[in-house]
């Protein structure tokens, strides 16, 4: 029984001083607070395991309490085991997060130095800049207004030149044209004695132009007169040329007994409704043309 309550007492202490060393190592890295409240919560476990084991001891006999005894010494090898575990699981923990922290901590200040550092070449770079710029702008300014008086100087010269050219000009002009106006008076002048001349001229040239004018329009109506008679004769030839084909034409269609119109070949049935007035008869044949001679010779 003592023995029984000596283990039960030193399990029972065992597990809270892991967990009080376990707090200890664990304090100070604030990082690592899940892998302590693990290690905490197995040795609280295995704690109740081993005290559940050396309670049911005291009912049984000498052999269970033996069994039981090694069970617990065990268990208890066990629970130091993963206490160890969990204490080697902290340190770890705890070097991995001052390490992070020291990582952190040189970040933030490589950081921090890299953003001075960008921030003092940007401004020493826009300075630089600024200074080029106004230096240029100088001399970009000094180049131009030499560049503007020279060309200002020359537009003068050339300005005044053309002034001058223009003013000579004007005076030869002025010149020539008072020369010219004297010259334009007296051709104007002869320009009148030529106008009067010709007038007389024209007036005689009219009325020979008119005197001929009349004898040719005598000419041209007795031509009209003569042409028009010889029109009258030409139709009335015509009109008779067209009577005897109508005749020829009416005897031959009837006395078919000696020939008639069908025993004339095509030119000779085309040449004869020529002659009697018949239209079309170049795209006739020659039965077309046979009835349309017969029918123009019964026509008056």
């Amino acid at each position: 029984m003592s023995l029984s309550e000596r283990t039960r007492t030193g399990l029972r202490e065992m597990p809270s001083n892991a967990a009080w060393l376990l707090s200890r190592a664990l304090k100070p890295a604030d990082a690592v607070g899940t892998a302590a409240d693990s290690a905490r919560s197995a040795a609280r476990d295995q704690r109740r395991k081993v005290t559940a084991a050396v309670v049911d001891v005291a009912p049984i006999g000498r052999d269970s309490v033996d069994i039981r005894m090694k069970r617990a010494h065990e268990a208890g090898d066990r629970a130091r085991e993963a206490e160890e575990r969990a204490l080697e699981a902290a340190r770890e923990s705890k070097d991995r997060s001052d390490h992070a922290r020291q990582v952190n901590e040189r970040g933030r200040a490589r950081v921090a130095e890299v953003d001075r550092e960008t921030a003092r070449r940007v401004k020493q770079r826009i300075a630089e800049a600024q200074k080029a710029a106004d230096e240029a702008v100088a001399r970009e300014r000094q180049a131009a207004e030499g560049e503007a008086e020279e060309e200002q100087q020359e537009i003068r010269a050339e300005v005044a030149d053309e002034v001058e050219e223009a003013q000579r000009e004007a005076e030869e002009s002025r010149e020539r044209a008072e020369e010219l106006v004297e010259e334009a008076a007296e051709r104007l002048s002869e320009a009148r004695r030529l106008a009067d001349e010709a007038a007389e001229a024209a007036r005689a040239a009219a009325e020979e132009a008119h005197r001929q004018a009349q004898q040719l329009a005598a000419e041209a109506e007795q031509q009209a007169s003569e042409a028009e008679a010889r029109v009258k004769e030409t139709e009335q030839i015509r009109e008779q040329a067209r009577t005897a084909a109508k005749q020829t034409a009416r005897e031959l269609g009837r006395n078919p007994a000696n020939g008639g119109l069908e025993s004339y070949n095509k030119p000779e049935l085309v040449e004869l409704a020529a002659s009697i007035g018949v239209e079309g008869r170049t795209n006739m044949t020659k039965d077309e043309l046979v009835a349309a001679i017969a029918k123009a010779s019964r026509t008056r």
